[in-house]
């Protein structure tokens, strides 16, 4: 944030908790499938290398699965701002945001549209505390300027 026309933000806490949990996810799983190997219990079948592979190859799906929690980021300038949640990106101009909202209690930040819609802003997340805080701040910085803006001409 250090050019006063353009804001970049994405969450801190969630990227360090979901590259934690992909990286264990994908030791746990690889060391699951070291330890296949044998006859499948009571049947007739044995473990083979390509069952050990199959469960490495899911704990690959399922840290990728958790990876997706850190896409959220949001940029702005004077002109709009980009959102970008978990699934969906939406670049939207100040002229359509009536207010940059973080309520108390929620989760994360939203704006709010003059169709009375709002949307979330997951990369301004309430755990990140005060950098979530200085986030919508800036936002805000930016959408009263565009108001302005509007008012003079």
């Amino acid at each position: 944030m250090s050019d006063p026309d353009l804001v970049r933000l994405r969450p801190r806490r969630i990227r360090v908790v979901c590259w934690s949990s992909a990286v264990a996810l994908v030791v746990v799983f690889s060391l699951v499938a070291t330890s296949l190997r044998g006859p499948t219990g009571f049947g007739y079948g044995t473990f083979q290398r390509g069952d050990q592979l199959a469960m490495v190859g899911l704990g690959v799906l399922f840290a990728l699965g958790a990876l997706l929690f850190t896409r959220p980021r949001v940029e702005a300038d004077a002109h709009g701002v980009r959102v970008r949640n978990i699934i969906g990106s939406y670049e939207l101009p100040w002229d359509v945001v009536r207010n940059v909202r973080f309520d108390r209690g929620a989760p994360w930040a939203s704006l709010e549209l003059y169709d009375d819609d709002l949307l979330p802003m997951v990369a301004l997340q309430a755990a990140d505390k005060e950098l979530a805080v200085d986030g919508v701040r800036a936002l805000r910085r930016l959408h009263r300027a565009r108001q302005a803006t509007l008012a003079q001409g």
